[in-house]
């Protein structure tokens, strides 16, 4: 395998590493999705929907990594407090939220169809 193949796979860890010693959403995020995953086994969910549900967890996982790195970005960028610095912030979190709040209906919509 080319070296660099290999030094891409130990950057993204390193970057991984950083995101979940230093993100306590992140945290939030997992623990979130390993109890959804749980509720999933737990009512029998078919194999479609529990794909649909591993998506819409590791879409807002990845959406908080990327938000990570455009707060890190914008930190570098701009040390001082600017407003257009907070706005690219904010929309990043915004992504998040949205993700987040999608990864939710995604959940309910299935996970209530179980119980009712």
């Amino acid at each position: 395998m080319p070296k660099k193949f290999i030094k891409s796979f130990k950057y993204a860890k390193a970057g991984a590493e950083h995101a979940i010693k230093t993100q306590r959403n992140l945290w939030i995020h997992f623990f979130i999705g390993v109890i959804v995953l749980g509720l999933a086994v737990w009512f029998k969910v078919s194999l479609i929907e529990l794909a649909i549900l591993v998506l819409a967890i590791f879409g807002v996982i990845v959406a908080e990594m990327l938000n990570t790195s455009i707060e890190e970005l914008v930190n570098l960028l701009s040390p001082e407090k600017r407003a257009q610095a907070g706005l690219a912030k904010n929309i990043a979190a915004a992504a998040v939220l949205l993700a987040a709040f999608g990864a939710v209906l995604v959940g309910a919509l299935i996970i209530i169809m179980k119980v009712v």
